[in-house]
């Protein structure tokens, strides 16, 4: 199965002092190890390259060379591919979000989903119930116990 990663499991994974820390490492630590293709949007490795490093977000922030050595170790990997705008993206991002109120911190749920769409990737790894929105995602939550 292939499956892409929203950025608070990356984070989640970063964050020690985070109840879902060792939940979130173990569950990339298993998909690291394949052989599922795991997609990573840019977006959400820069999300995680700025957020990571924010001292009012984090307790503990990483520092920048950190950070962008945990996002170069996922991208390495043979199985894990970039997903990033094509042509067509802006027509399809305007269909995805012509039914929704989208603003705020909806917009960069709404951009995911729509780079999802256009990748054919169906399947997101979150723990955000916001992307259960868009009901052409299957949306797990590798936090959910059961």
């Amino acid at each position: 199965m292939s499956a892409a990663i929203d950025v608070n499991v990356l984070l989640f994974a970063s964050d020690t002092g985070s109840p879902f820390h060792q939940r979130a490492a173990d569950f990339l630590e298993a998909r690291a190890k394949g052989p599922d293709i795991l997609y990573l949007a840019w977006s959400t490795v820069m999300s995680y390259l700025r957020i990571s490093t924010h001292p009012a977000i984090f307790a503990s922030p990483l520092q920048p060379e950190e950070a962008a050595r945990n996002a170069e170790a996922l991208l390495r990997l043979p199985h894990v591919r970039t997903l990033a705008e094509e042509d067509g993206f802006w027509n399809l991002y305007r269909e995805v979000t012509q039914k929704l109120a989208t603003r705020g911190n909806d917009v960069p749920d709404a951009h995911l989903a729509t780079l999802l769409r256009q990748h054919g990737v169906a399947t997101l790894y979150t723990s955000d119930r916001d992307f259960r929105k868009f009901d052409f995602l299957t949306v797990r939550d590798p936090f959910e116990l059961g």
